[in-house]
């Protein structure tokens, strides 16, 4: 028996080493993952909770590449692409302008514009460009960003006209301790605290669409005032200028979700344009 002993072993630490090997072929492989930054606290786009139609947006394409989403979360304030894109903290910021030129950009996924945004009740339905002579006595509303009131288009539109004394600012940002700081703009037209506001259509669109009253909104047209206020804008997701091969496969998987991600934008309201609606100085949006 003594001299089976070696043979025993060895069989016994064969097994042993085909038990473990079985064992690793069938472990599942770690997901792969899909860095995203996004802003916590900022409805309609995007929050901590994934409300936003940015976070849909984000799972429809993590599942179509098979990975697993990981959040960055940063505020979207100046600065964000720098302390986070660019610093490797994540490899994707939905959301981002097409023509951004600061990173690089997958195709775009929806083109929106700014709007008007007045009661019903008030039957300024009427109002699409910046000339109506209206303007000039309404009380106008208007999105800044940033603490220093960094003019967004409609507001520099407004002051080119000279429209000044009878507009109010109010930060894109807003007061981020509330669940929803963007709001208060549409929530000032619905309270009657101002007669119209020009506002981001996903932002308008959003909060339009959970006023106490109903609210009305039309595309600011033309899209273009002057040479260089544009009015309309394509969305992408933004990545690393040297990941072209995340920026195709995002491509790729934006295209085969062009139809849920529509049905995401209806769900949340979000005004859209057509893709080649503003494409010349003379285009007008619908």
């Amino acid at each position: 028996m003594k001299r089976n002993r070696p043979a025993r072993a060895a069989r016994i630490a064969l097994s042993l080493a085909l038990s473990l090997a079985l064992l690793c072929g069938f472990a599942p492989a770690h997901a792969r993952e899909l860095r995203v930054c996004a802003d916590p606290n900022n409805l309609p786009f995007s929050n901590a909770a994934g409300e936003g139609f940015e976070n849909r947006i984000v799972d429809a394409i993590a599942k179509e590449l098979g990975a697993d989403v990981r959040y960055t979360w940063w505020a979207q304030r100046r600065g964000m692409i720098r302390n986070t894109l660019n610093a490797s903290a994540c490899d994707v910021i939905p959301g981002i302008a097409s023509n951004v030129g600061t990173t690089g950009t997958t195709d775009p996924y929806y083109r929106s514009s700014y709007v008007f945004v007045t009661r019903v009740d008030r039957k300024l339905g009427d109002l699409r460009g910046f000339d109506d002579p209206r303007l000039r006595t309404l009380a106008v509303g208007v999105q800044l960003i940033g603490d220093d009131g960094a003019n967004t288009p409609p507001a520099a539109a407004l002051a080119r006209r000279g429209i000044i004394g009878n507009v109010h600012g109010y930060t894109v940002y807003g007061d981020y301790r509330r669940a929803a700081p963007q709001a208060a703009i549409v929530d000032a037209v619905a309270h009657g605290d101002i007669d119209v506001a020009l506002v981001w259509g996903p932002t308008a669109g959003y909060f339009a669409a959970r006023a106490p009253v109903p609210l009305t909104l039309v595309p600011v047209t033309p899209w273009l005032d002057g040479p260089q206020l544009p009015m309309a804008f394509d969305v992408s997701m933004g990545v690393r200028r040297e990941d072209r091969a995340l920026r195709r496969e995002l491509d790729a998987a934006l295209e085969r979700n062009r139809d849920a991600i529509a049905r995401i934008l209806d769900a949340y309201h979000v005004p859209r344009l057509p893709a080649d609606a503003g494409t010349t100085p003379a285009a007008q949006a619908p």
